[in-house]
Formats: structure tokens, sequence, C-alpha cells
């Protein structure tokens, strides 16, 4: 389904049940899943990705080199940047810098990632955020420059670590453990 203002150009590939919002374009190349919903104002260019189950809010920009995995939120006016150092009269198209956003991560609104970081799985990056390196999955990382301030569920609940380094999700019930730094959800 698209909405009859939106533009998708030939050679775009676009995913059974995906939703196309007011004023989007998707451009030739671009790869976007199944059940995704992109909002008003959206712009997907040739070489980026969605995987299915995305949801991308009004006014985001996907540039070419960004890649999201299954099941990411791209919150209202989040930024994606594919170049370091841009310059109008220079082109740096060679200088394009992958970034990923890998599976359940959350950016929320206007956030801004910088070119050639990876977002962990179930990552959190709070509203506002400017991401400057890439963040650990299910860290929250919050401000400007983003500093990791805790640790999220896969159902988006802040983790509440006891003294042994184990933690719950209040509303799954699922269990986390934090060794040697790094968060896994337990078997």
């Amino acid at each position: 389904m698209y909405h009859p203002s939106a533009i998708i150009d030939p050679g775009a590939i676009i995913g059974e049940g995906t939703k196309i919002w007011h004023f989007s374009h998707i451009m030739p190349g671009a790869i976007i899943g199944r059940n995704c919903s992109l909002g008003q104002n959206v712009v997907v260019m040739t070489g980026a990705t969605l995987g299915d189950g995305v949801k991308v809010q009004n006014n985001v920009s996907i540039y070419t080199g960004v890649h999201c995995e299954d099941d990411v939120f791209l919150g209202p006016s989040m930024v994606f940047t594919n170049v370091i150092n841009p310059r109008s009269a220079i082109v740096r198209k060679h200088e394009f810098r992958p970034t990923y956003v890998r599976k359940g991560a959350t950016i929320g609104a206007n956030a801004t990632i910088l070119s050639g970081i990876e977002i962990g799985e179930y990552a959190f990056v709070g509203a506002g955020a400017v991401v400057t390196k890439s963040v650990k999955p299910y860290a929250l990382v919050m401000g400007n420059p983003a500093r990791q301030t805790g640790w999220m569920s896969r159902y988006g609940h802040k983790l509440v670590f006891d003294s042994l380094g184990f933690a719950s999700c209040p509303e799954s019930g699922e269990k986390y453990i934090m060794e040697n730094g790094e968060l896994r959800m337990e078997n």
C-alpha cells in the first residue's frame, strides 16, 4: 500500500504488506522488507536497506549505505549521515561509510547518527542524542555526544541489576546477565 503522493521509482524492491505514506520517495535500488511502515516525507535512497517490520516515522532520510535489520524503529526526524566531512563543492561519494542498525534497535526522535556507526541489536538511542561511536547491543545511550546510561530489555525497559549482575524485564520476565561489561539474555 502506498499513498498516491508517494514516488516509487522503478527498480525499488518493496516487500509485501509494507505501507508508504504521503510525500515519500523510494529510489531505484532501495530494498524495503515486508510489513514495514514508512511515514510521511520519508526518503529511502539507492543502496539503503530495511529489513522486515521496520517502522520509519515522519521526515526521515535513509541514505545510501544505511542498513537497518528487522524490527528497527526510526523516530520522527532522526538523521543519518553518510560522509564524515561533507562540502558542497567537493564530491565525496567514494567516502560513504556504511551504517548498520541491528535487529530490534530503536532510534529516538531528532537523534543524529554519524556515518560508519553500528547500533547493536535492541539498543536504544534516546531522543535528540548525537551518536558519534558505535553502540553495544541492549545499550541505552543519550546526550550530545551520546553516552551510555544503562541497558534495555528487548521490550524496551531499562534494566535494573542485582548485586550478582542479573536483571529481568518487567514486561516479559526475560532474564539478563552482565558479564565483563557485556549484556546477554539468558536462555
